[in-house]
């Protein structure tokens, strides 16, 4: 009686709440670093007409088609003892990342790559030579003349990506559940949480989650469309 009483007061569980936490650190450090790589390198994609910038750029946006347990599954070989990542990292003294935060997180970094840089690329592109050129005329250095003109008149962009990379790893499971595998306070996140839930058949703990991701998304959209009315268009 007193369990059931428990249930219905607080139905998530301490697991549960660990694997939010879990889930908000690994969306927020994989945002910073797409923010960080996908900037220059959607700058790159924008500029260049070169025949490598289309490859580049369909490189970039695979994991918009490829089934994330494919991604996972080369990842997970690749970072293994025999992979040649692995073999990299444990020269590097790092240790092998499968199953590890730090595994998740690079594996995020890969997967949400086409959401970081897509809207970054289209703001670029839209933003055409007129500010540059003036900037230029005002002896203003490529270094100011980006953080000065660029990435301001480019804000919607730079907002659309990083609410785009945040949502779409809270929302990974794929590439989650095969690199990470599903452990408790290091790489269980709320999408394997949940899915650990409905195999034990524990459903309202289940509802509970799920419903909060519904929400979460719900949300996530309506800011983005808020903050960026024009939209965010992902290619393939």
């Amino acid at each position: 009686m007193s369990s059931s009483l428990s249930v219905a007061a607080f139905p998530l569980s301490s697991d549960d709440f660990s694997a939010i936490r879990l889930t908000l650190e690994l969306a927020s450090v994989t945002t910073l670093v797409l923010l960080c790589l996908a900037t220059p390198l959607a700058w790159w994609l924008a500029r260049s007409g070169s025949w490598w910038s289309r490859a580049v750029g369909a490189l970039v946006a695979m994991p918009l088609v490829l089934p994330p347990t494919v991604l996972g599954f080369y990842l997970l070989v690749s970072l293994g003892p025999q992979g040649w990542g692995g073999q990299f990292t444990q020269w590097l003294g790092i240790g092998l990342l499968p199953f590890t935060f730090a595994g998740l997180v690079l594996g995020s970094v890969i997967y949400s790559l086409p959401f970081a840089v897509q809207p970054l690329q289209n703001a670029f592109e839209s933003l055409g030579p007129r500010p540059l050129e003036v900037a230029a005329t005002l002896r203003a250095s490529p270094w100011d003349t980006f953080w000065h003109v660029v990435l301001p008149l480019c804000r919607p962009g730079v907002v659309s990506a990083a609410v785009l990379s945040f949502a779409h790893t809270v929302g990974e499971f794929g590439v989650v559940l095969m690199l990470g595998g599903n452990i408790p306070e290091s790489t269980r996140v709320v999408s394997t949480q949940i899915y650990g839930h409905v195999e034990a058949l524990e459903y309202t703990q289940a509802h509970w989650l799920s419903g909060g991701m519904v929400l979460f998304s719900f949300v996530v959209l309506l800011a983005l469309g808020w903050l960026n009315p024009s939209g965010s268009r992902l290619r393939t």
